[in-house]
């Protein structure tokens, strides 16, 4: 399943994509681009705007997220899609630029990784797009723990 989240789910974009999936964030779109992207790419479109959910050409393929904190609204979506969660998807999209993480080996990281972190990591990923370096920190762990309290 892909997405396409709009100016005001810019929080909502990056868990999704640290969930695993392919979710746009173009903030600057006006509503008519949201729309023709949607279609276009065969995305749902996820907005907070009401009027938008209701035009006829994407009211099949729009979540309208009503409320709440991010985990929150990763919950609606999950719910109104009958979507689960997988750990086996987390952390395999750039929450930067939506492109894919692919495994990259320890020594081709050394130079781009702070020493610390080269001493206590043993798998790291790339960013297939932006070329960014992605390493398993505690930022797992918060993230498993709000995806468990929202079960």
């Amino acid at each position: 399943m892909r997405f396409l989240a709009d100016a005001m789910l810019g929080k909502l974009a990056k868990w999704l994509r640290m969930l695993g999936y392919d979710t746009v964030y173009i903030p600057d779109a006006d509503d008519d681009d949201l729309v023709r992207i949607a279609i276009n790419e065969d995305r749902i479109l996820l907005t907070r705007d009401l009027p938008l959910c209701d035009r006829r050409i994407v009211r099949s393929r729009c979540v309208f997220v009503n409320w709440g904190t991010t985990s929150e609204q990763v919950r609606q979506v999950f719910k109104k899609l009958g979507l689960q969660f997988s750990e086996e998807t987390l952390f395999t999209r750039c929450t930067v630029c939506n492109g894919e993480i692919k495994p990259i080996s320890k020594e081709k990281v050394a130079s781009r990784v702070p020493p610390y972190v080269y001493r206590t990591q043993e798998n790291f990923g790339i960013c297939v797009n932006c070329d960014r370096i992605y390493w398993r920190g505690t930022h797992v762990e918060h993230v498993l723990k709000a995806l468990s309290e929202q079960k």
